[in-house]
């Protein structure tokens, strides 16, 4: 889906269009457009493995 989206040009990171593969880093601001609505977000911590419930801790909603 990841894939799908950034080869549509729907994900920004940055203001820039992004690849599946890019990796983000503590400070990004990632823009992801669904139809007329977007959502984006600051990515405020980055790690490997992080359980379901803590991950809404790793970003924020701008």
């Amino acid at each position: 889906m990841a894939n799908e989206a950034c080869d549509a040009g729907r994900v920004l990171v940055n203001d820039k269009p992004a690849k599946a593969s890019l990796n983000v880093k503590t400070g990004d601001i990632i823009e992801i457009q669904f139809g007329t609505k977007s959502v984006k977000v600051e990515v405020l911590d980055v790690q490997e493995t992080v359980k379901k419930d803590e991950a809404k801790e790793l970003y924020r909603y701008l």
